[in-house]
Protein backbone atom coordinates (compact mmCIF):
# COMPACT_ATOMS: atom_id res chain seq x y z
CA UNK A 1 0.00 0.00 0.00
CA UNK A 2 1.77 3.49 -1.03
CA UNK A 3 2.02 6.00 1.52
CA UNK A 4 1.32 9.39 1.73
CA UNK A 5 4.49 11.93 2.33
CA UNK A 6 4.72 13.28 5.74
CA UNK A 7 4.07 16.82 6.42
CA UNK A 8 7.25 17.64 7.09
CA UNK A 9 8.47 16.75 3.38
CA UNK A 10 5.72 18.56 1.50
CA UNK A 11 4.71 21.23 4.18
CA UNK A 12 7.99 23.26 3.76
CA UNK A 13 8.19 24.00 0.02
CA UNK A 14 4.34 24.91 0.06
CA UNK A 15 4.90 27.31 2.46
CA UNK A 16 5.60 30.30 0.86
CA UNK A 17 2.55 29.87 -1.87
CA UNK A 18 0.58 29.10 1.35
CA UNK A 19 1.16 32.22 3.05
CA UNK A 20 0.85 34.18 0.11
CA UNK A 21 -2.41 33.04 -0.42
CA UNK A 22 -3.49 33.18 3.40
CA UNK A 23 -2.15 36.94 2.92
CA UNK A 24 -3.53 37.87 -0.13
CA UNK A 25 -6.65 35.63 -0.54
CA UNK A 26 -8.00 34.49 2.51
CA UNK A 27 -7.03 37.95 4.60
CA UNK A 28 -9.33 40.34 2.57
CA UNK A 29 -11.92 37.95 2.56
CA UNK A 30 -11.88 37.61 6.02
CA UNK A 31 -11.90 41.28 6.65
CA UNK A 32 -14.71 41.59 4.81
CA UNK A 33 -16.34 39.57 6.66
CA UNK A 34 -15.37 41.20 10.03
CA UNK A 35 -16.60 44.50 8.69
CA UNK A 36 -19.66 43.36 7.14
CA UNK A 37 -21.25 42.97 11.12
CA UNK A 38 -19.50 46.85 11.73
CA UNK A 39 -20.87 50.02 10.94
CA UNK A 40 -17.12 50.93 9.77
CA UNK A 41 -17.56 53.95 7.67
CA UNK A 42 -14.63 56.11 5.63
CA UNK A 43 -14.56 58.72 7.76
CA UNK A 44 -16.01 60.22 11.51
CA UNK A 45 -15.98 57.82 14.81
CA UNK A 46 -17.29 54.80 13.25
CA UNK A 47 -13.84 54.94 10.86
CA UNK A 48 -11.79 55.62 14.34
CA UNK A 49 -13.52 53.14 16.69
CA UNK A 50 -16.13 50.84 14.54
CA UNK A 51 -18.85 49.34 16.56
CA UNK A 52 -20.70 45.77 15.87
CA UNK A 53 -24.19 46.13 15.00
CA UNK A 54 -24.44 42.16 14.35
CA UNK A 55 -26.84 41.51 11.14
CA UNK A 56 -28.45 44.84 10.79
CA UNK A 57 -26.07 45.47 7.01
CA UNK A 58 -27.84 42.28 6.34
CA UNK A 59 -30.81 42.90 6.73
CA UNK A 60 -30.51 46.14 5.23
CA UNK A 61 -29.35 44.71 1.95
CA UNK A 62 -32.00 41.95 1.82
CA UNK A 63 -34.63 44.62 2.03
CA UNK A 64 -33.19 46.59 -0.01
CA UNK A 65 -34.95 47.09 -3.95
CA UNK A 66 -31.37 48.54 -4.69
CA UNK A 67 -29.33 45.19 -3.97
CA UNK A 68 -32.59 42.76 -5.53
CA UNK A 69 -32.32 45.16 -8.41
CA UNK A 70 -28.69 44.85 -8.89
CA UNK A 71 -28.44 41.75 -7.93
CA UNK A 72 -30.76 40.46 -11.28
CA UNK A 73 -28.74 42.86 -13.04
CA UNK A 74 -25.56 41.32 -12.35
CA UNK A 75 -27.05 37.81 -13.23
CA UNK A 76 -28.29 38.95 -16.46
CA UNK A 77 -25.17 40.68 -17.34
CA UNK A 78 -23.04 37.41 -16.43
CA UNK A 79 -25.43 34.85 -18.06
CA UNK A 80 -25.58 37.06 -21.07
CA UNK A 81 -21.91 38.42 -21.78
CA UNK A 82 -20.46 35.42 -19.76
CA UNK A 83 -22.55 32.00 -20.01
CA UNK A 84 -24.03 32.90 -23.74
CA UNK A 85 -21.92 35.79 -25.04
CA UNK A 86 -18.18 34.69 -24.43
CA UNK A 87 -18.34 31.19 -24.07
CA UNK A 88 -20.64 30.31 -27.02
CA UNK A 89 -18.62 32.92 -29.78
CA UNK A 90 -14.91 31.62 -28.12
CA UNK A 91 -16.52 28.18 -28.98
CA UNK A 92 -17.72 29.33 -32.61
CA UNK A 93 -14.18 30.64 -33.37
CA UNK A 94 -12.37 28.04 -31.84
CA UNK A 95 -13.95 25.20 -34.47
CA UNK A 96 -14.26 27.41 -37.46
CA UNK A 97 -10.17 28.23 -37.27
CA UNK A 98 -9.65 24.42 -36.49
CA UNK A 99 -8.93 23.35 -39.76
CA UNK A 100 -7.90 26.30 -41.64
CA UNK A 101 -4.95 27.98 -42.88
CA UNK A 102 -2.26 29.62 -40.68
CA UNK A 103 -2.63 32.84 -42.07
CA UNK A 104 -6.12 32.85 -41.57
CA UNK A 105 -5.89 31.45 -38.09
CA UNK A 106 -3.24 34.23 -37.24
CA UNK A 107 -5.19 37.20 -38.52
CA UNK A 108 -8.22 36.11 -36.76
CA UNK A 109 -6.38 35.03 -33.66
CA UNK A 110 -4.66 38.42 -33.13
CA UNK A 111 -8.05 40.94 -33.67
CA UNK A 112 -9.55 38.50 -30.84
CA UNK A 113 -6.33 38.36 -29.13
CA UNK A 114 -6.00 42.19 -29.34
CA UNK A 115 -9.10 42.85 -27.21
CA UNK A 116 -8.34 41.00 -24.37
CA UNK A 117 -4.99 42.23 -23.99
CA UNK A 118 -5.83 45.80 -23.95
CA UNK A 119 -6.36 46.93 -20.17
CA UNK A 120 -10.04 47.25 -18.90
CA UNK A 121 -10.14 50.95 -19.23
CA UNK A 122 -8.75 51.07 -22.65
CA UNK A 123 -10.91 48.70 -23.93
CA UNK A 124 -13.86 50.87 -22.23
CA UNK A 125 -12.79 53.89 -23.78
CA UNK A 126 -12.18 52.00 -27.43
CA UNK A 127 -16.31 50.90 -26.96
CA UNK A 128 -17.80 53.87 -25.37
CA UNK A 129 -15.93 55.26 -28.89
CA UNK A 130 -17.94 53.05 -30.67
CA UNK A 131 -21.72 53.20 -28.99
CA UNK A 132 -21.73 56.60 -28.80
CA UNK A 133 -23.97 59.56 -29.81
CA UNK A 134 -20.96 60.71 -32.13
CA UNK A 135 -19.39 56.80 -32.63
CA UNK A 136 -18.40 54.79 -35.30
CA UNK A 137 -21.41 52.64 -35.28
CA UNK A 138 -23.83 55.75 -35.37
CA UNK A 139 -22.14 57.23 -38.39
CA UNK A 140 -22.71 53.77 -40.44
CA UNK A 141 -26.46 53.49 -38.94
CA UNK A 142 -26.92 57.23 -39.82
CA UNK A 143 -26.97 56.28 -43.82
CA UNK A 144 -29.94 54.41 -42.98
CA UNK A 145 -31.76 56.93 -40.63
CA UNK A 146 -31.08 54.23 -37.76
CA UNK A 147 -28.70 56.47 -35.11
CA UNK A 148 -29.14 56.88 -31.64
CA UNK A 149 -27.72 57.26 -28.59
CA UNK A 150 -26.93 53.50 -27.52
CA UNK A 151 -25.51 53.71 -24.28
CA UNK A 152 -28.64 55.07 -23.10
CA UNK A 153 -31.46 53.54 -24.66
CA UNK A 154 -29.85 50.14 -24.56
CA UNK A 155 -27.17 50.67 -21.60
CA UNK A 156 -27.21 46.76 -21.05
CA UNK A 157 -26.86 45.71 -24.12
CA UNK A 158 -23.71 47.96 -24.54
CA UNK A 159 -21.92 47.07 -21.84
CA UNK A 160 -23.00 43.23 -22.69
CA UNK A 161 -21.49 43.33 -26.08
CA UNK A 162 -18.66 45.41 -24.72
CA UNK A 163 -17.99 42.49 -22.27
CA UNK A 164 -18.14 40.28 -25.03
CA UNK A 165 -15.76 41.55 -27.60
CA UNK A 166 -13.50 42.20 -24.83
CA UNK A 167 -13.44 38.65 -23.24
CA UNK A 168 -13.91 36.12 -26.20
CA UNK A 169 -10.22 35.34 -26.77
CA UNK A 170 -10.07 33.70 -23.44
CA UNK A 171 -12.70 31.16 -24.40
CA UNK A 172 -11.07 31.11 -27.79
CA UNK A 173 -8.02 29.87 -26.86
CA UNK A 174 -8.89 27.31 -24.02
CA UNK A 175 -11.59 25.62 -26.77
CA UNK A 176 -8.47 25.86 -29.36
CA UNK A 177 -6.35 23.97 -27.04
CA UNK A 178 -8.76 21.72 -26.24
CA UNK A 179 -9.87 20.78 -29.76
CA UNK A 180 -6.22 20.02 -30.32
CA UNK A 181 -6.32 17.22 -28.23
CA UNK A 182 -9.51 15.13 -29.49
CA UNK A 183 -8.42 11.92 -30.97
CA UNK A 184 -8.59 12.44 -34.45
CA UNK A 185 -9.70 8.74 -34.80
CA UNK A 186 -12.71 9.28 -32.94
CA UNK A 187 -13.79 11.73 -35.63
CA UNK A 188 -13.06 10.11 -38.35
CA UNK A 189 -14.69 6.65 -37.06
CA UNK A 190 -17.79 9.10 -36.98
CA UNK A 191 -17.35 10.27 -40.41
CA UNK A 192 -17.12 7.25 -41.74
CA UNK A 193 -20.19 5.84 -40.27
CA UNK A 194 -21.94 9.14 -41.89
CA UNK A 195 -22.24 11.42 -39.53
CA UNK A 196 -22.45 14.83 -40.45
CA UNK A 197 -20.25 18.16 -38.56
CA UNK A 198 -22.94 18.44 -36.66
CA UNK A 199 -23.42 15.39 -35.16
CA UNK A 200 -19.73 14.74 -35.32
CA UNK A 201 -18.81 18.04 -33.07
CA UNK A 202 -22.21 16.84 -30.65
CA UNK A 203 -21.68 13.25 -30.17
CA UNK A 204 -18.17 12.88 -30.57
CA UNK A 205 -16.40 16.20 -30.08
CA UNK A 206 -18.41 18.25 -27.27
CA UNK A 207 -18.22 14.99 -24.53
CA UNK A 208 -14.54 14.95 -24.75
CA UNK A 209 -14.26 18.38 -23.76
CA UNK A 210 -17.03 18.53 -21.99
CA UNK A 211 -14.68 19.02 -18.20
CA UNK A 212 -13.16 22.10 -20.43
CA UNK A 213 -16.32 23.79 -21.44
CA UNK A 214 -17.30 23.22 -17.47
CA UNK A 215 -14.26 25.02 -16.70
CA UNK A 216 -13.85 27.57 -18.96
CA UNK A 217 -17.68 28.62 -17.93
CA UNK A 218 -16.27 28.53 -14.34
CA UNK A 219 -13.58 30.85 -15.07
CA UNK A 220 -15.46 33.04 -16.97
CA UNK A 221 -18.43 33.52 -14.91
CA UNK A 222 -16.27 34.83 -11.94
CA UNK A 223 -14.59 36.89 -13.92
CA UNK A 224 -17.60 38.28 -15.35
CA UNK A 225 -19.21 38.14 -11.42
CA UNK A 226 -16.16 41.00 -10.78
CA UNK A 227 -16.45 43.36 -13.58
CA UNK A 228 -15.92 46.81 -12.39
CA UNK A 229 -14.35 49.31 -14.92
CA UNK A 230 -15.67 48.49 -18.26
CA UNK A 231 -19.22 49.02 -16.72
CA UNK A 232 -17.79 52.35 -14.79
CA UNK A 233 -16.11 53.87 -17.68
CA UNK A 234 -19.21 52.82 -19.94
CA UNK A 235 -22.47 54.17 -18.30
CA UNK A 236 -21.06 54.32 -14.21
CA UNK A 237 -23.89 52.62 -13.88
CA UNK A 238 -26.70 54.30 -15.45
CA UNK A 239 -29.10 55.68 -17.17
CA UNK A 240 -31.39 55.54 -14.19
CA UNK A 241 -29.09 52.92 -12.43
CA UNK A 242 -29.96 49.76 -15.39
CA UNK A 243 -26.62 48.89 -15.68
CA UNK A 244 -25.87 49.12 -11.90
CA UNK A 245 -24.51 45.35 -11.36
CA UNK A 246 -23.22 44.39 -7.68
CA UNK A 247 -19.84 45.71 -8.42
CA UNK A 248 -20.81 49.03 -9.38
CA UNK A 249 -23.06 49.28 -6.05
CA UNK A 250 -20.85 48.14 -3.49
CA UNK A 251 -18.25 50.42 -5.00
CA UNK A 252 -21.12 53.71 -4.08
CA UNK A 253 -21.91 52.54 -0.77
CA UNK A 254 -18.64 51.98 0.52
CA UNK A 255 -16.70 54.85 -1.17
CA UNK A 256 -18.89 57.63 -2.33
CA UNK A 257 -21.40 57.31 0.88
CA UNK A 258 -18.80 56.02 2.74
CA UNK A 259 -20.48 53.14 4.44
CA UNK A 260 -18.13 50.53 4.51
CA UNK A 261 -19.88 47.93 6.52
CA UNK A 262 -22.69 48.14 4.38
CA UNK A 263 -20.50 48.21 1.63
CA UNK A 264 -18.45 44.81 2.07
CA UNK A 265 -22.09 43.42 2.93
CA UNK A 266 -23.49 43.74 -0.22
CA UNK A 267 -19.63 42.46 -1.24
CA UNK A 268 -20.59 39.31 0.64
CA UNK A 269 -23.63 38.75 -0.98
CA UNK A 270 -21.49 39.54 -4.13
CA UNK A 271 -19.32 36.01 -3.01
CA UNK A 272 -22.47 34.06 -2.12
CA UNK A 273 -23.45 34.24 -5.72
CA UNK A 274 -20.11 33.15 -7.26
CA UNK A 275 -20.38 30.62 -4.92
CA UNK A 276 -23.84 29.57 -6.41
CA UNK A 277 -22.85 30.17 -9.99
CA UNK A 278 -19.55 27.73 -8.84
CA UNK A 279 -21.64 24.98 -6.98
CA UNK A 280 -24.09 24.59 -10.32
CA UNK A 281 -20.81 24.44 -12.64
CA UNK A 282 -18.91 21.43 -10.21
CA UNK A 283 -22.39 19.56 -9.47
CA UNK A 284 -22.70 19.05 -13.48
CA UNK A 285 -19.42 17.50 -13.29
CA UNK A 286 -20.35 15.05 -10.43
CA UNK A 287 -20.82 12.20 -12.67
CA UNK A 288 -17.21 12.37 -13.21
CA UNK A 289 -15.86 13.46 -10.19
Amino acid sequence: MRRSPRVGVWLPPLAPSIFLLGLFVAGPILWCFYASFTNSALSGIAARRPKFVGLDNFTTAFTSPDVAASLWLTVVFVVLSAVVGQNSLGMLLAVFLQHRGKLLRGIVGTVVVAAWVLPEVVAAFAIYAFLNAQGTLNEVLGWFGLSQNWLYTAPMMAVVLANIWRGTAFSMLVYQAALSEVPSDLVEAAQVDGAGPVRRFWHVVLPVIRRTVVTNLMLITLQTLGVFGLIYVLTAGGPDNKTRTLPLLMYEQAFKFGQIGYGTAIALVLLVLGAVFSLVYIRSLKAEV
